[in-house]
This record gives structure tokens, C-alpha cells and sequence, in this order.
């Protein structure tokens, strides 16, 4: 659970920045959680959290 709240903070960081610096207007922002969510609500949901959690494996595998 607290590594998905992770996602959603780095994540939400991200299209802050966006918005703010690289002229990513606030509808396209919009258009990208609309499309998050009729995501989630897919048949594909299971696959892209199985890749989302792979990569976190893998990251947290890592040392540096």
C-alpha cells in the first residue's frame, strides 16, 4: 500500500512540474487521469500493475 501512495505522490509530482515548467496545459493533464482511470478499469489493469510492481522489485533491488 504505502509503495502505490509513493506512485501517486511521484507521479502527481510530476504533471505538477509538467504543468508548470514544460507548458503541459491543465486539460491535458485531465485527459491523462481520465485516461488513468478508464485504464484501471480495463482488462488490462492486472498486466500494467504486475509490470508497475516488477519495476519496483527491481528498483528496490538495486544498490547504489
Amino acid at each position: 500500500m504505502a509503495l502505490h501512495i509513493s506512485a501517486v505522490l511521484f507521479l502527481g509530482v510530476i504533471v505538477f512540474v509538467l504543468v508548470r515548467k514544460a507548458g503541459l496545459t491543465v486539460w491535458h493533464a485531465v485527459i491523462c487521469v481520465l485516461l488513468g482511470f478508464y485504464l484501471a478499469g480495463s482488462q488490462m489493469a492486472p498486466s500494467i500493475r504486475s509490470c508497475g510492481d516488477s519495476v519496483a522489485d527491481m528498483l528496490a533491488g538495486m544498490s547504489f
